[in-house]
């Protein structure tokens, strides 16, 4: 009976452990690797005219995944003296005590290493460049502790896949991939600007600072600004690729969307509502994927 016990509570040990980890990296909780895959994606799709190889698709996504654990694990780590103070993240792994720190900088690296060998099957100008997504990926939660723009840096490293995806089909940096990555800085801005409103009472109170804080009573129209920068480069890109309805279609999807967002977050400031928007932003990445896909099939 007492071995019994004691393999019990090894498993249930275990269990926690794999709990924690499964906490620490999100994995119920996919919007965000979508919203990092999706600028990845439409730049790949472009680059191949359409019809990008099995291999690239599984390297990008599997890449993306991993990268996005990694971030978030790294992001716990940064955050793990301030979480605890947070009505949202207070029951993180690491703020919770259900990881320790070593355990979550094993987890970071982990996942880091295996998203890297999967870049070595790249040509090697893309494998230079990934040494830049894991610099912005690793800094990125760093920077909401001197200064109020960490979004700004978050949707340069978001939007760094795009790069990555064209140098890997086309072997340079195109003008169309860099149209995306700064359109992604935008959008990355503007949804998490609207994703930091949920903790903008407690980011106050312990001195993290965000774009929901510096922009103040103006964080609407500014954001609002931030998506319509969007709109004006994904169209400027469709008509540089001379692409088609299905494309511009599906832009004009993504601005009804864009300002359904400005305006249920200004009716109900509120945390669910701030969530709510944010989450659609993961559905506009996929419809202008499916744009994209859509105007290359006709």
């Amino acid at each position: 009976m007492e071995m019994r016990a004691i393999r019990m509570s090894r498993a249930t040990l275990f269990n926690d452990k794999i709990i924690a980890i499964s906490d620490l990296i999100r994995l119920k909780k996919q919007y965000g690797t979508l919203l990092l895959l999706a600028p990845t994606m439409w730049s790949l799709f472009l680059a191949s005219n359409g019809v990008p190889s099995v291999k690239l698709l599984v390297i990008f996504i599997f890449g993306t995944f991993l990268m996005r654990s990694a971030g978030c694990a790294i992001n716990d780590i940064a955050d793990r003296k301030f979480d605890r103070f947070v009505e949202r993240t207070k029951l993180r792994p690491l703020a919770s005590g259900r990881i320790g720190l070593r355990g979550a900088i094993f987890v970071f690296s982990m996942f880091s290493l295996l998203a890297f060998v999967l870049v070595l099957f790249l040509n090697p100008f893309t494998i230079m460049l990934s040494f830049a997504a894991i610099f912005l990926a690793s800094l990125y939660p760093f920077v909401k502790r001197v200064s109020y723009l960490p979004q700004v840096f978050l949707g340069m490293a978001f939007g760094w896949g795009s790069v990555m995806a064209w140098s890997a089909v086309r072997n340079e940096i195109g003008i169309p991939a860099v149209t995306i990555f700064f359109a992604n800085i935008f959008w990355s801005t503007a949804y998490d600007t609207i994703y930091a409103l949920m903790d903008k009472d407690d980011d106050l109170k312990i001195g993290v600072k965000s774009t929901a804080i510096l922009f103040g009573k103006q964080v609407y129209n500014i954001t609002a600004l931030f998506f319509l920068s969007v709109l004006i480069l994904l169209f400027s890109l469709g008509f540089m690729l001379s692409l088609g309805i299905a494309y511009f279609m599906s832009i004009l999807i993504a601005a009804v969307i864009f300002f359904y967002q400005i305006i249920i977050i200004r009716r109900r400031p509120d945390r669910e509502t701030a969530f709510r928007a944010f989450v659609l932003n993961a559905v506009v990445g996929l419809i202008i994927l499916f744009g994209i896909f859509a105007d290359m099939l006709i």
